[in-house]
């Protein structure tokens, strides 16, 4: 591809998140080199040299626009013309209200479409470190199996570990799903720390017997298995799993994640708990906890079934579920701009699961807004970002800067999520009634309140993309 680098941009990663975003730059106008080091050099999970090879699921989950956010996603991501969904929404298999696919057809159609593009170059070969300083425009959507020496290159340059290592996250309930009658706020002596009025974690509190049954389930709760390759990958320092720390010994949890000293609850004062859960607000919007201390690699279910005979957490609905995963991803709050560019070099964007979302809709919604980016930036504007009462805004506001940071040492407090309701701002009206006026009541309220905040999205984002999108294609 010829002409002045600072027309180009180059993208490095043809996965998911990587082949969105080399399409969105050339259907902007703007020239893309796409860097994939596939099959020069495999990793340990991919099989083919395919782009946007899917290598776990082959499930794009829910396609329920008006209930579900992940489906939500995927409308606000074909209303922008997503080459991931077309290629998706082409070869797609039965799946009930899910979305699957042809893995191998839909591989072979993004190579296809980005292969026909005359924008866009590929480039097979490995970028070992950072990119050449004459690469004014980048995107590094190199995912959670990024080679060692750019990994390396990066947290050289960011100063902060960037590398593998097994993350242990820990589940997030949903703030109105919890049992108040029953847990309580309150810091543990009443402390009041930065940005807190010692009333700053919900405290869910045990008897012995609940204890001793608790402790009794993590221990023969089904575990999830590791793949070949993450087997010799080593724990994040500080951040055990539950069940791990559980096989140390019995009391063990009561020495530290669950240890229920400083707390007294304003539900029965007299009595104290021999155990005490604590959740900590997970987002600015305070619609999110997580479950302190509770990174675990059980098996979804066993975690639902276990975690829900906590008092108090007993009709949890969990915005994620806690894993243990071999993982690469940037502490984006604190190292990306709202443009997802590293603010120790702007000239470096990000995109995909190393940014910290989950998911193939997500990482690929996350690769679709960074070539949005890249291209207005390509042509010397910059793009206003899309509203966070959008799923792809919400996801954003997550990213780069919508979780709260925590001052414990030893702890990694930003970790990578799914698109879900919990990170969308609240309504201004919650809806009461049904459209004939009859008052909503107990589960409708909650579909009403999804199918509220669904529309207030897509009605949003149309207006973004009026607005914006089609402004900056035009300068």
């Amino acid at each position: 591809m010829t002409g002045p680098q600072s027309n180009i941009v180059h993208v490095i990663g043809a996965g998911l998140a990587g082949s969105e975003a080399a399409w969105q730059v050339a259907k902007s106008g703007v020239p893309v080199v796409l860097h994939e080091m596939r099959p020069t050099r495999m990793t340990e999970a991919h099989r083919t040299d395919e782009l946007a090879e899917l290598v776990c699921s082959n499930s794009f989950r829910s396609d329920d626009a008006a209930n579900n956010a992940v489906g939500l996603l995927h409308a606000e991501m074909r209303r922008l013309d997503s080459l991931i969904m077309r290629a998706a929404d082409a070869n797609q298999v039965p799946a009930g209200g899910a979305l699957a696919v042809d893995r191998d057809g839909f591989s072979a159609a993004v190579t296809k479409a980005l292969k026909d593009h005359p924008l866009i170059e590929i480039a097979r070969g490995e970028v070992g470190g950072l990119p050449p300083a004459d690469w004014s425009n980048v995107i590094i959507a190199t995912g959670p199996l990024t080679s060692a020496p750019l990994a390396d290159a990066i947290r050289e340059l960011t100063d902060e570990n960037a590398l593998a290592f097994f993350d242990a996250i820990a589940p997030i309930v949903h703030r109105e799903s919890i049992d108040m009658s029953v847990a309580w706020f309150q810091s543990r002596y009443d402390k009041v720390g930065p940005g807190g009025n010692g009333a700053d974690y919900i405290n869910c509190p045990m008897t012995k017997e609940q204890y001793d049954s608790f402790v009794a389930a993590l221990m023969t709760g089904e575990k999830t298995e590791f793949k070949e390759w993450e087997t010799n990958t080593p724990y994040f320092d500080g951040c055990l799993p539950i069940e791990v720390m559980a096989e140390r010994g019995p009391e063990t949890l009561r020495h530290g994640p669950m240890k229920p000293v400083g707390l007294t609850n304003p539900h029965d004062p007299a009595t104290k708990a021999y155990a005490i859960v604590q959740l900590r607000q997970d987002n600015k919007l305070g619609t999110l906890y997580n479950i302190v201390g509770f990174q675990t690699k059980l098996k979804y279910g066993e975690q639902q079934r276990i975690f829900r005979t906590i008092p108090g957490l007993e009709k949890a609905e969990f915005a994620r579920l806690g894993g243990l995963h071999r993982n690469t991803f940037l502490n984006s709050p604190k190292l990306l701009d709202t443009q997802l560019r590293l603010r120790a070099q702007k000239r470096l964007r990000f995109a995909g699961q190393m940014t910290g979302c989950e998911g193939y809709v997500e990482s690929a919604s996350v690769g679709l807004i960074a070539g949005l980016y890249a291209a207005a930036d390509a042509r010397g504007g910059m793009l206003v970002s899309p509203p966070g009462t959008t799923a792809l805004g919400s996801l954003l506001g997550h990213i780069t800067g919508g979780h709260i940071e925590t001052i414990e040492p030893g702890t990694r407090s930003f970790q990578p999520m799914n698109v879900n309701f919990g990170l969308f701002p609240p309504l201004a009206t919650v809806p009461t009634k049904k459209p004939d006026g009859t008052r909503l009541r107990g589960n409708e309220k909650t579909v009403a309140k999804k199918q509220a905040l669904s529309a207030r999205a897509l009605a949003d984002l149309d207006r973004w993309i009026a607005d914006h999108l089609r402004i900056a294609a035009a300068a």
